[in-house]
């Protein structure tokens, strides 16, 4: 009989379901007639498990029967949650048919607890395996029996494991669907009907004997206990609506899954076709792949871990909208913007994008040698750029792109590499990226040249590409090594490494797993000592010798001393000194970056510096530099603090001294300008001669000290300050 079922009259009218029909039905009823339910391939695997789902069902059947033995008249259905069906149009000896929108995990498990009633009634010769036979397979005339027999039609992913159990007998090689070896056949469908099946015979069965009437009321309470509402549409309802705010006690679904069913339930009225729905065709092309292990795997994106499945949907559309897309919110972002922009004509062409973009994803994920997109994916993999992604999607599915990909890949590369090495920030990665994929979309002339010039010709920290002055000197200076840091490490080296090789060396590939290393160790003091030092028992707060020791503590972690070497040789020698470190190293080591070190003998603060340059000459021509004229004053802030006001700058020979990152630099002030020992050019502000050692932005009167007669060493803002008073 038909129930009211009412609907919320503030929703829009779009949204009301006012032509469903819902009706009340067992689980008997369900399946009562000839008909068939046929599950979309884009609905989920089947999923329920003994715990929580099966047990928790087989509780209600138990409440059920007890209610039958003790006041059969009291007998009320217990309410089992609703079902969305969808009758699809037939034709001739074709059986009824009704499309499944949602409840397949519940009429699946209905049906595999009929057949486990209808096995154990079988094993004791009970007359209820032929009667529960009736609501398991049609019988009669069909257009094809081979599917249409079976009131319930799984998905390609499901049948072969549901066919077997419902019809034992069958032929499996006529069903159809994925093999027992694919990795997507559904397996959980058999452990269900175990659990059933042993349910059932311990139900039937008192002190090992069998019990007919146990059997009865059991089958009893399937067709009088419990019950759902099955929720028939008509043309003018909208399935996903009603798919989204029905709840149940199925497994929760992902962002994915619900974006998944709100694609192909816009795909309906497609029909059928040799007794399948039409619509598994088009899942089939361009979903199924999206099904299997690969993209079900976890990846991590700073503190957050989803499938990858999941992050590929939110670059897809945060590239498509030129905006953050929260995975939180993908499916209602998702959702809106196909309901407020129809970006696509038809479902295909929405399908096809994503398809494009995952292919683009997998070569991200799993990336090949000789391929742009797959080095970039390594790259953003080891230095955290996943912000990145959506504007890498859009670079390598434009057609205008495609012949200068490895340019435009390199210059993002070498972009996001430069900056790291200085220090500059990624905070405002996430919208720079996306703003920038808006950007280049809009460009109706050459893509990559509009690229390259933007990205060139940023001069603040929040988007600077550095050039090879700032980048040198944070190669140099900067303190590259912490543990977090070893996957960006590993990359630089190891591409060093690359273009180490050339036409008279072996193609070497590397397949070890290399770590970061030490030439001169980070605990140097015993082993490694400075002439006449003693590091052990001065302090690098010592006026005599504080410069050495905090001159070698700072130039330890610099690139100029870090190398690729196996775990197992790291921990062999990893503090030994250098006439045991440097041997072995020679012993074991094949890479060109170790054989370069044979002819030393010795290794200092110099050595280091040396190694350093070298090193970096290589870097640059892997990693080029922006495509623009040296910009004067780039990446400093105009902030009037941060420059020296006229008669506010110290006299010509006035001596500076600035500390950072352990080192010491000293300078003098000629011509209005500030001279710093062992750094090229003049500076004409505090603030310039700070970003000259340091590479970064920052006010300058604040670290450098001036000399004054008298008064010895005293803060350049201070001096400042004193000459206002």
């Amino acid at each position: 009989m038909p129930i009211n079922y009412t609907v919320d009259p503030n929703r829009p009218a779009s949204a009301r379901l006012h032509l469903m029909k819902p009706y009340t039905r067992s689980i008997i009823d369900l399946f009562d007639g000839k008909r068939r339910y046929m599950i979309p391939l884009y609905q989920r695997q089947y999923s329920w498990r003994e715990a929580p789902q099966i047990a928790l069902l087989w509780e209600d059947i138990e409440r059920a029967v007890k209610r039958i033995e003790t006041d059969r008249s009291s007998l009320v259905p217990h309410f089992m949650g609703a079902l969305v069906i969808n009758q699809v149009k037939t034709f001739g000896k074709q059986v009824q048919a009704f499309e499944v929108i949602d409840g397949q995990q519940r009429l699946t498990t209905f049906q595999l607890l009929l057949a486990a009633i209808r096995d154990v009634a079988c094993d004791h010769g009970s007359r209820y395996a032929q009667e529960v036979e009736k609501y398991l397979l049609n019988d009669g005339v069909m257009e094809k029996v081979e599917e249409e027999r079976y009131k319930l039609w799984p998905s390609i992913t499901d049948r072969r494991a549901f066919v077997k159990l419902i019809d034992p007998a069958v032929d499996l090689t006529s069903v159809g669907g994925l093999s027992d070896s694919d990795e997507l056949a559904g397996k959980l469908s058999s452990a269900a009907y175990a659990a059933f099946r042993r349910r059932i015979s311990q139900h039937v069965t008192v002190d090992a004997v069998y019990h007919e009437e146990r059997l009865e009321v059991l089958f009893e309470a399937l067709k009088a206990g419990l019950a759902v509402v099955s929720i028939e549409l008509e043309g003018g309802d909208d399935p996903q609506t009603i798919f989204e705010t029905l709840n149940s006690r199925g497994v929760p679904l992902s962002p994915a899954d619900l974006l998944r069913n709100f694609i192909f339930q816009r795909a309906k009225g497609m029909g059928q076709s040799g007794g399948n729905l039409n619509v598994d065709k088009l899942y089939e092309k361009h979903w199924l792949p999206l099904d299997r292990r690969f993209w079900s795997e976890p990846a991590s994106r700073g503190r957050q871990t989803r499938s990858r499945l999941d992050w590929m949907l939110t670059d897809h559309l945060a590239m498509h909208i030129g905006d953050l897309v929260s995975i939180e919110t993908l499916f209602a972002s998702y959702r809106k913007w196909m309901l407020d922009s129809t970006p696509f004509a038809s479902v295909t062409e929405e399908l096809e994008s994503i398809t494009a973009t995952a292919a683009v994803e997998q070569r991200l994920f799993s990336p090949s040698d000789g391929d742009p997109v797959g080095r970039f994916g390594r790259m953003a993999d080891a230095f955290d750029v996943s912000t990145a992604m959506p504007l890498a999607i859009y670079l390598a599915t434009e057609p205008s792109v495609a012949g200068r990909l490895k340019e435009a890949f390199e210059a993002l590369e070498s972009y996001i590499l430069r900056r790291d090495i200085c220090g500059l920030t990624t905070k405002n990665y996430n919208r720079f990226f996306v703003a920038l994929t808006t950007r280049l979309r809009a460009c109706e002339g050459d893509k990559v040249a509009e690229l390259m010039s933007y990205l060139s010709n940023r001069t603040a920290d929040l988007d600077r590409w550095p050039d090879d002055a700032e980048w040198r000197r944070g190669w140099l200076m900067r303190e590259q090594y912490k543990s977090a840091r070893q996957p960006r490490l590993r990359y630089i080296f190891e591409n060093i490494e690359r273009a180490k090789h050339t036409a008279l060396t072996e193609d070497i590939v590397i397949r070890t797993a290399l770590t970061i290393e030490h030439i001169m160790p980070q605990k140097w003091e015993a082993a490694w000592p400075i002439a006449g030092i003693d590091a052990t028992e001065i302090s690098d707060l010592d006026p005599e010798f504080g410069d050495k020791i905090r001159a070698r503590n700072a130039s330890v972690n610099t690139l100029g001393n870090l190398t690729l070497l196996t775990a197992a040789l790291n921990s062999t020698i990893s503090n030994g000194p250098l006439t045991i470190k440097l041997p072995a190293i020679r012993a074991n080591a094949a890479l060109a970056l170790n054989r370069e070190l044979n002819g030393i003998d010795h290794w200092d603060e110099a050595a280091i510096q040396s190694r350093g340059e070298a090193l970096f000459e290589l870097a640059r021509t892997i990693w080029s530099p922006p495509q623009r004229a040296e910009i004067a004053g780039a990446g400093v802030s105009a902030t009037a603090d941060w420059l020296p006001t006229a008669g506010a700058f110290p006299a010509n020979g006035t001596r500076c001294h600035f500390s950072y990152s352990r080192r010491e630099f000293e300078g003098k002030i000629v011509d209005n300008a500030i001279i710093i020992d062992g750094v090229e050019g003049r500076h004409a502000s505090f603030s310039a001669a700070s970003k000259a050692v340091t590479g970064t932005s920052r006010n300058g009167w604040n670290d450098w000290h001036i000399y004054e007669d008298g008064q010895g060493w005293v803060l350049a803002n201070d001096w400042r300050k004193a000459l206002s008073t």
